[in-house]
Formats: C-alpha cells, structure tokens, sequence
C-alpha cells in the first residue's frame, strides 16, 4: 500500500514529523516497507534566470541563453519554443543527472557554440508528461535548489512516498483514510471530517439495474446512478501527481476518479459510458460458462460457471469486484457516466481472479473485505468529485439488494488486558482507544465498526487496545516458581533422547540434515508411503505431495544433490517425524543415517575403503546404547524392500519389539532416486526403546562379576543356506540368564563336508552370577545349546 504524506494529512490533522510517523505505522503493525523521498533526484538542480537569449547563428530553433546561476553567468543553448530572457528557470549544470532522459549533463558544443548546462522541462525531471517548454518558475532566487523551491510551492511534487506492508486481516488499512485512523487513535493527530453532503437528485436514472436471486449471496448489494453532461478529459494535477506518486498512470477524469476512490477509502468504484449500456439495464449474475468479454486490458476472457457478471442486452460489460469490460468503458467522448458502488463476495472474488489470473486492485480490495456500509457514501462522494471538476448533474440513486448485516458486539473486560498481554492500561484509556478506533460503546459492550471484519471476539479487543497503547511497554518478568526446592526436569524422556541421538550422531561424524517434512508421491511409494491418507489437499508443488513416510528419501535426495556437486563421500542424518496417517498422532519419531562413498580420503596407508554394513551397525549401536537400549539385543531379518534383502538387519528384543533396522539400501531405490551406491543406512524407533524401571540422578554402582567365565567352542555342520545369524540366535536363547555372548569364529564350505553344506565354529561365553560354574553344569547348558541349533538350524555337531 503506498501513499504520499501530504496524502495522509488530508485525512490526519497532525504536526508530527515524517520520523514520528514512520516509527507509528510500524509499531502500529503497519510496516513501514519504504519511504521514497522524490526530492533527492531534483536536489542538484538549481534555480536560474535567463539574462539573455539570442538566436542561434546557424540554426532558426535554437537560442544562445546567458544564464544567471549560482556559479555566475552561463552560456546555454536551448531550443525550446519559450526559451527568453526575463524568465526564471530551472538549471541543471554539468555533471547533474537528468532522469527523465537518463544522462548525466556535460559541457558540449551545438552548431559549433558551446553550451554548459540544460534548462530542464517537467518531462525531463519525471514531474509530469509536459515538455512543450521549459519550467518557467513564478518565483525563486538564483542559485535557491530547486527541490527546496518545490517543497515551499508545489509540495506534493517532492512529497515522500511511504509504502508499507498490509497483513491479510488489516483491509481497512487498504485506504489512506484507514491508516490516518489508526495514526489518530495513537495520539499522532486529529482525524478530519471526510463526510459530504448528498448530492440531490436533478432526474429519475434512466439505468436499470437487477441482481438474479441466486446472485444476491455473491453480490447482495448494488448503488448506482447516472451523471448527464460531464466533461471528461484529464485530471486536475493534484490527482494526477498523487496517481503517479504511487505508480498509477492517470487516464482520464473519470477513470482516475475511480482508481483515487480505491486507494482513499478502499472503495473500489467503476464507471460506464451510459450511452453503451444496451438496453439502459444491467443484470448481475452467475455465469453460465462460456461467455466471453474483452477487459479493460484489452485482453479476451471466458468465464467458468459461477463467476459474478455484469451484463446488458448485449452481453457481458464487467467482471464483478475485478475489472470493467473495454466495451462500456469511458473515454475522452464520454458526456454521460454511470456509477457503480457494490459489493461483492470476498472469496468468490478471489476464485475468478484466480481463474482468470487478473491481479487488480479492486479484486485486492474485494477479496480481502472492503467496508459494505460504506458503499452509498462512497457512490455520493464520487458523484461530488466528478461534479466539482466535470460538471454535469445526477439523478436519483438507484439500489439493488441490500447492505449485508455486520453488526456484532463483544463485552469489553478491562483486566483482561492484563491476564491476556500483560499490560496495565486504565480502563478510561481502553474505552477511548476503541472509540477512537470506530467502536461503539454502549456500557461494557463494544460494537464493531463495519470495515473491520477481523475483530472477531473479546480477544481481539485486547489487541486493539494493546496495539495503540504499543508493545513495545511490555516489560519482562520472570514468571512465578510454582513449587519450592529443584525444579522438575523440563524435557520429556522422548525430547532427552531425540537430543542424546543428535549429539551421539554428531559425535560419529555425521552431518545433520534438516529435510522437508512432504515428499513427492513417487518417492513415498519406494519407502511404503503415497496413499490418500497421506496426501496434502493443496501441495507447495508437485514435488511435495504426500507426507513423508520415513527419514530416509529426504536424506537419499540431499546425497544425489551432494553427488551432483562432487560431494562423493557422505556421512548424514536426521532426527524428525515420519507419518503413517493423515489423523493427529499418526506419526513417529525415527532416527536415521546414511553413509555414501568410503570412508576417508584416499592416503598412502590404504586405511580407506568403501562403508560397509558394519559401519551403520556400529553406529546403529552405539546411538542405541546412548539412549538407553540394552546390550542384549537379536539380529533379525525380514525388513521392508527398500532394504538389500542380504545385507541388512533388525535389532530387536523379540520378534515384535523392533529397535531399529541397520543395512545397506536396495539398488532399485538408489537407481530409481538418482544415487551412486553403494549407500548404507540405519534407522531407529527411539519410542520402542524400554524406559529404565528406577529414573536417578546419580550413576548406579559398577557391577563387577568375581566368577570367572566359562568359554566352549562348538562346531555345527549345517546347510549351506543357513545363515550364521539363525545359529547365534539359537545358542544365545539355550540359557538367556547364563549365556552373555556368542560369537563366530570360523566358515569351513566344502570338502568332507560334501554338496551345499557348511561348517559355521562359533564361542559359546557363560558367565556364573551366584557360584562358580561345575562342570555337570557346563555340560548341561552345552546340551541345551546343542539342542537349540539342531531344533533352529537342522544342523548337527561335528564330529
């Protein structure tokens, strides 16, 4: 939203300065975006007189102009029709920037006499269209900077331009008027007077106009009436400088009428030629679909069935609350105008304009909520502009529909200021504030003006009263112990392992990454994701489609980019939620990592090579361990398809209680995800890991065993198929609280052996608890191993 100061100060009685009103806007939650001083351009100008002006000896257009400026009499040669002596004009000398023409003045020569300078005309300094002749100034002292002479005589020329940022919620803000309310309201000034007088009727409108029942949602109410006998042509220059301060192209009265009236009062108007109504009648209506029309733009539109029209006998004349049609439009031979005020549905105005893809500022205004009470004043006070400067005489007003009911009132409690924001404001000064906001004050009851369609509740009174009396009082206190003696832990036992897993993972080298939370639906498909459940209603793009359904393709997507770069070699992870639903609580928190490329740079000891499994085990445990997972833990197979069916596995505590899965990835997802392999990979479940039975601050004691362990070695021949896992598996379940670990220690394939069989050798530890081990009792566990790999495995004992 931009708009000039002296703008603002026919809305704002006010002596505060341009400082004072920037820093309000802001801290008003109008932020203030830029500030244009149009002076600065004009500051190296100056004002000079013209002593003499000869005609040039070889040319009949040019003159020989002494000049008197600030650095004595200068010789310049101009040729523009008014160039003579006796009159003060505006210099630029060498060396100054010219904007109107882009270039930097220099001393040269015209028809072999030198020239030092320009006299500039108003298109060359971008003051306007006019460059017939040069400026000639009614007053001025040689050598006085001509931005200075402007600010004196003609300020809105040199007027700064502020632009500030409007949040959705604020479309009153969208009009000068509303921003020199909330100025006023903060103490800045006076709010003046904006109300005229109704214009009386000279004659009934000859215009018809009628909204179709199942319109009256879309557009409940329409103003109109016709002024007779107006001459249109340009504006006064007051309007057109204040259209070009914030970058509008003045067109014609009439047209320019409507575009101020948008920009002053958030009123958005529009303006036919009378005479090109067929039929003197306008019908408002849902489109059928198929109808076409050529807008103001000159560009041809066909409209989707629903979308508000305005029609007449010969089709579709405008796009309601978005733009006229060329059609009906005014031009300089307009002598008979008809107004238009009405007002049109917020999100229906939004879904044509985005339909037809037309962004302009009436549909701005319309879909972000204009004032509908103010739609019969805002038709009066264009009717009195066009007659003060175009003359002419209006009929009655004609209405279709009725102005939507948006009358709401909410109690005023003055001490929730305090409980809600933290602020002590007298309840004198909260009344005053919503008074001089445009709120109605009957008892504690506060009724909401019409253009603020945001005050929704008590709530929102607060913040009212909040925001004039400024944020920027509050003082910060500490808030109030609630209990004596050490405070309780503060993080959740799942957020100290979501911290413990980053920490330890970043101490193994890993890089974290931070990835998005959707991922395209091919992508999810891969990692068992993509269903409907998961897939967002109205995505960023299509690469964003569906909610993750685990860690692993944001981190698989960062390493192709890395590789794409010549980033080979990567270690990186990731602690975050992955979605299994599309209902509140579907989701878990995992823990990955991805390991690409080898282990180090390549050096003279060989000591790099290519990750492996093994790597993301290790890692995989000792994150694990950090959070408090035991030791004793089963590797198991079976894990989803993304993973190499060979080459992964399952930490788990039975054959449910999965803790998280290490392995490398398939090829078939690296290739279908642009990865180089191989790529090997861990992820955990940090929910499924048991929660310690007794929580201590202090470390439980060290629990040294004085029983010396027993180790036996057992060689099982097998087929060739089983896999060593499936006899650990089995040894470790023969005696659960004796055994502490097993382990293989040697393969022998082939041989005595014969076909498709193996020998897998593997050390059997126990460890005694209460006494020491005897050897009926080392006999006795090596049995149940025995029998435990044979029941597994099939195997039998070598001999």
């Amino acid at each position: 939203m931009k708009f000039t100061l002296s703008w603002l100060k026919d809305h704002l009685d006010t002596t505060a300065t341009l400082d004072d009103i920037l820093y309000a806007l802001t801290d008003l939650g109008l932020e203030v975006e830029e500030v244009e001083d149009r002076g600065a351009s004009l500051r190296d100008f100056t004002i000079g007189f013209v002593k003499s002006a000869e005609k040039h000896p070889d040319a009949d257009r040019l003159r020989v102009c002494q000049v008197e400026t600030d650095e004595g009499v200068k010789q310049i040669i101009c040729g523009a029709p008014n160039a003579r002596s006796g009159i003060t004009v505006v210099v630029a000398k060498p060396g100054v920037y010219v904007p109107g023409i882009d270039t930097t003045i220099g001393v040269g020569k015209i028809r072999g006499i030198e020239s030092f300078g320009m006299m500039a005309s108003e298109r060359e300094m971008e003051l306007s269209d006019e460059h017939d002749g040069i400026i000639e100034l009614p007053s001025g002292e040689v050598g006085q900077s001509f931005a200075d002479w402007l600010s004196i005589n003609d300020p809105a020329k040199v007027d700064p331009v502020i632009e500030i940022a409007i949040t959705p919620n604020r479309p009153d803000a969208l009009g000068v008027r509303g921003i020199a309310r909330d100025l006023a309201a903060r103490g800045l000034g006076n709010l003046k007077n904006g109300d005229v007088d109704a214009v009386p009727a000279e004659f009934a409108c000859p215009v018809t106009v009628t909204i179709e029942g199942d319109t009256l949602d879309q557009c409940p109410v329409f103003y109109g009436r016709v002024i007779r006998g107006v001459t249109n042509g340009p504006s006064p220059a007051w309007l057109q400088d204040r259209l070009r301060a914030i970058g509008l192209r003045p067109i014609s009265f009439l047209v320019d009428v409507t575009n101020f009236f948008t920009f002053d009062r958030n009123r958005p108007l529009h303006v036919f030629d009378a005479d090109k109504i067929a039929g003197n009648a306008l019908l408002v209506h849902r489109a059928k679909g198929g109808e076409t029309m050529t807008g103001l733009d000159e560009k041809e539109y066909t409209f989707e069935e629903g979308m508000t029209l305005i029609s007449d006998a010969n089709g579709v004349e405008s796009i309601g609350g978005v733009m006229g049609g060329m059609a009906s439009g005014c031009t300089e031979d307009t002598s008979t105008v008809f107004i238009e005020a009405a007002y049109f549905d917020p999100v229906r105005t939004a879904f044509t304009g985005r339909a037809l893809k037309i962004n302009s500022d009436a549909r701005y205004r319309f879909e972000r909520g204009i004032d509908p009470a103010w739609t019969p004043y805002g038709i009066e006070h264009a009717t009195r502009m066009i007659l003060d400067h175009a003359g002419g005489e209006a009929s009655e007003v004609i209405v279709a529909g009725k102005v939507p009911n948006t009358d709401r009132a909410y109690k005023l409690d003055a001490a929730r200021v305090r409980s809600l924001v933290g602020m002590d404001i007298p309840e004198s000064e909260q009344r005053q504030t919503l008074t001089a906001l445009g709120f109605i004050l009957e008892g504690n009851l506060a009724h909401v003006p019409s253009w603020r369609p945001d005050v929704q509740g008590e709530a929102d009174l607060v913040e009212e009263v909040a925001r004039i009396a400024s944020l920027t009082q509050l003082q910060g206190k500490p808030l109030p112990r609630m209990t004596d003696g050490v405070p309780k832990p503060i993080l959740s036992p799942m957020q100290r392992r979501e911290a413990i897993a980053r920490r330890t993972c970043a101490a193994l080298g890993y890089n974290e990454c931070v990835t998005y939370s959707f991922i395209d639906q091919a992508s999810a498909l891969l990692f068992g994701g993509g269903d409907d459940a998961t897939r967002l209603e109205n995505p960023i793009s299509n690469e964003m489609s569906h909610m993750r359904p685990a860690l692993l393709p944001g981190l698989l997507q960062a390493a192709a980019r890395n590789q794409a770069r010549g980033f080979s070699d990567l270690a990186l992870f990731e602690v975050g939620p992955a979605f299994h639903g599309g209902e509140p609580g579907d989701e878990h928190v995992l823990v990955c990592g991805l390991l690409v490329g080898r282990t180090g740079p390549k050096d003279v000891h060989g000591s790099s090579r290519g990750v492996d499994l093994y790597d993301v085990k290790s890692d995989a445990e000792a994150v694990l361990g950090a959070m408090g997972a035991p030791t004793k833990v089963q590797i198991l197979r079976g894990a989803a398809d993304w993973w190499h069916p060979g080459r992964h596995g399952m930490i788990c505590l039975g054959p449910k209680k999965v803790l998280g899965i290490f392995g490398e990835i398939h090829p078939r997802v690296l290739e279908t995800m642009g990865v180089k392999g191989p790529a090997m990979a861990f992820t955990l479940w940090p929910a499924e890991v048991p929660l310690p039975r007794k929580t201590t601050a202090n470390r439980g004691a060290l629990d040294i065993n004085d029983l010396q362990a027993v180790e036996r070695d057992f060689a099982f021949v097998v087929d060739a198929k089983v896999e060593a896992l499936t006899l650990v598996n089995a040894a470790m379940g023969a005696d659960k609280e004796l055994i502490e670990d097993v382990r293989v220690f040697d393969e022998f394939i082939g041989g005595s052996l014969g076909d498709n069989r193996k020998s897998l050798a593997q050390t059997v530890r126990m460890q005694p608890v209460t006494a020491t081990l005897k050897d009926k009792d080392i006999e006795a566990v090596s049995a149940k191993v025995v029998d435990k790999v044979q029941k597994a495995t099939g195997g039998v004992l070598r001999d």
